[in-house]
């Protein structure tokens, strides 16, 4: 499939306009792994494709499906020379046969065991859910092989601003110590300047923890 070319320009600093540049239903699929990049996951249905899109200040840049699940392919968009952003399956939606389950956590296991050029992963969690058993496990999984996270508490907009702030104190106090941590809603914006921080910092610097020879297999 050839590039899709966007019309917005881009909103975050050094980072050009986003571009379409393929999807991925196998490793063999994955551009070449030069550069840097920065991942979106979460559990379906946590508004991941929708922060993506509204961070990359393009819509419709990721699909935005009402039915969870829906994703099924590791989507690349090109933001740069070498720099990428990049869509992973959300997880935790059991309306899927398990054979398609597995196929995605297999996916996208080694995406982010053997990517290079991983600069960090943003995590979408539901602020009215909170962290669940399966966010707990990514979160830990990520940690142990020294990946970049950054959390997003995405649907703010669905509590008052006083519980929004509860709920934040208990996730942050759930995920830890010293962990990137945003308030985030795609209808009032809130979280979108300092999500496109993350991103264009993570793009720019030199890599931290970031060879796949480093991490566990």
């Amino acid at each position: 499939m050839g590039r899709l070319r966007t019309r917005a320009a881009s909103p975050v600093p050094n980072v050009s306009t986003p571009i379409f540049l393929k999807s991925a239903a196998a490793p063999a699929d994955f551009p070449a792994d030069e550069g840097r990049e920065v991942a979106f996951v979460g559990r379906s249905n946590s508004g991941k494709s929708t922060a993506l899109n509204l961070i990359a200040g393009v819509r419709r840049l990721a699909r935005v499906s009402r039915m969870p699940g829906r994703t099924q392919l590791i989507n690349f968009f090109e933001v740069g020379a070498q720099r990428r952003l990049v869509d992973l399956p959300g997880y935790g939606f059991a309306r899927v046969a398990d054979e398609t389950r597995d196929r995605w956590r297999e996916l996208c296991e080694a995406y982010l065991t053997r990517r290079r050029s991983l600069a960090g992963v943003i995590v979408t969690l539901d602020i009215r859910r909170g962290l669940t058993d399966l966010d707990a496990e990514l979160q830990r999984w990520l940690e142990l092989r020294g990946i970049r996270i950054g959390f997003l508490l995405t649907k703010t907009d669905k509590l008052g601003h006083a519980a929004s702030l509860n709920r934040e104190r208990e996730i942050a106090a759930q995920l830890g110590p010293r962990r990137d941590l945003l308030r985030f809603s795609a209808l009032s914006r809130l979280g979108v300047p300092e999500a496109r921080r993350w991103i264009d910092a993570w793009l720019s610097a030199d890599p931290v923890v970031n060879a796949a020879e480093d991490r566990v297999p």
